[in-house]
């Protein structure tokens, strides 16, 4: 996907997502809604991770020290969100 997609989807999931919580504050939203505003919370959470895991690999191929969990089977890894693209080391 290009970066005007990417960023024009992005954008439009956090305005859907905020008009979700606005119904649910007022009472208003329906099971539907409620449904897509935690699968919207969801690829959110998911897409904050995916930019945490790219920082914090600029950061340790700095030498710096990173949060995420390392092992020797799992380079990088977060539990629970998967939010790295992959396993393998950044090359």
């Amino acid at each position: 996907m290009n970066q005007p997609l990417c960023y024009t989807i992005g954008k439009i999931t956090l305005e859907k997502m905020a008009c979700i919580h606005s119904k649910m504050k007022d009472d208003t939203a329906t099971p539907e809604d409620r449904i897509l505003g935690t699968l919207l919370e969801e690829i959110t959470a998911l897409a904050k991770n995916r930019i945490s895991v790219a920082s914090n690999e600029t950061e340790f191929s700095k030498g710096g020290d990173v949060w995420v969990e390392r092992t020797q089977g799992h380079f990088p890894h977060i539990r629970l969100h998967g939010g790295a693209l992959e396993d393998d080391p950044l090359v």
